[in-house]
């Protein structure tokens, strides 16, 4: 299965989705002028890695913003891990980044963790 490298912009978060490792990143600003579009090809991956996923799956997510359509995007990424989670073999974390000061991204980690049923890991990162 093919890995996804998308190199990040002032607008777009950098991604990678790696099969072979189980690693997946998103890192970056999330303001896209269509979010369901820029998201797609994400969740669309992770439907089919759904039937290959083996092992840790550890998602890293360190986002400095992200806005409101980004938000429901993001938790369809989450939604299509819930069920790579379910999976036989297969265990996802995720690894909430969130600097020390910002209040708003650790509840909004706090938000996707209440909803979701995956291990959420808050990672505070300081200066």
């Amino acid at each position: 299965m093919d890995s996804i490298n998308i190199e990040g912009t002032s607008k777009t978060p950098t991604i990678s989705f790696d099969a072979g490792t189980g690693k997946i990143e998103i890192k970056g600003r999330s303001i896209p002028e269509n979010s369901i579009e820029f998201y797609k090809p994400l969740v669309d991956w992770l439907d089919k890695y759904a039937d290959v996923a083996n092992g840790l799956v550890e998602v890293n997510m360190q986002l400095e913003y992200f806005n409101t359509s980004s938000s429901k995007c993001i938790l369809d990424v989450f939604k299509k891990l819930e069920n790579v989670n379910s999976k036989a073999g297969a265990e996802v974390v995720i690894n909430w980044y969130y600097e020390e000061d910002d209040e708003d991204m650790l509840e909004a980690g706090e938000d996707y963790q209440s909803i979701l049923k995956i291990p959420f890991k808050m990672v505070e990162i300081s200066d």
